[in-house]
């Protein structure tokens, strides 16, 4: 065989064990990110587990925990407005309001700050909703005032609850936002539900695979 080729063949062998190595690596990524994929659920499955065992009391009062439809790694807290006590076009609380996120709020933060999720949640919002009655610039003020006044009184019964380690996890997670009428809860018929539309949701998103790198994941299964 003369030198050209037998270089000929040299190169060709290196390009296919290239190619060969590339495919290799490619499925071995392909698999990782289908297994990190499955942790996630796993994991939003977990919680939801948790909560919905943590809040099973108020389930007779209109709470309602279940997966986001748009969102497969979020779970939804659905808080019926009755239950926070907001008076008509109010944003602060009621008496029966803070009492009842004096025992729903320590529930929470228990299971989302907990050692075991702390590190898979990535955020915690609040957001506020109102019905379709009212200029939607006037809902919008008001959703915003009522998921922050949520927010307020959450932090501060972590801090007469003497909770501070778990305060400032959920500090670090929180944050409020107002959705005004831009989400209607609405009847089969198709009709808005004024009464279920007013509510209160916390929305618990969990990390991602691109915000947990892949090699630390990667590891952690190993491990």
């Amino acid at each position: 065989m003369s030198p050209r080729k037998s270089n000929a063949v040299l190169s060709n062998s290196f390009v296919d064990l290239m190619t060969s190595l590339a495919v290799i690596f490619i499925l071995l990524l392909c698999a990782s990110l289908n297994n990190a994929h499955e942790e996630r659920q796993t994991t939003r499955n977990s919680v939801l587990a948790e909560m919905k065992s943590s809040l099973k009391e108020f389930v007779s009062g209109g709470i309602e925990v279940k997966t986001d439809p748009k969102d497969p790694l979020s779970l939804l807290i659905l808080v019926p407005e009755d239950l926070l006590g907001f008076k008509l076009d109010r944003s602060d609380i009621s008496p029966a309001g803070n009492a009842f996120l004096q025992v729903f709020i320590p529930k929470l933060s228990a299971v989302v700050c907990s050692p075991e999720f702390s590190k898979e949640v990535n955020s915690i919002i609040v957001e506020g909703h109102t019905d379709s009655s009212g200029t939607d610039r006037h809902n919008w003020d008001l959703s915003q005032k009522r998921s922050m006044s949520v927010v307020r009184a959450s932090l501060n019964i972590l801090d007469d609850g003497g909770m501070q380690g778990e305060k400032a996890t959920f500090l670090q997670l929180l944050s409020a936002t107002g959705r005004g009428s831009a989400e209607p809860v609405r009847d089969p018929s198709g009709s808005e539900n004024p009464s279920v539309s007013r509510r209160v949701i916390f929305k618990l998103r969990f990390r991602s695979i691109e915000q947990m790198p892949i090699l630390e994941t990667v590891r952690t299964r190993r491990g």
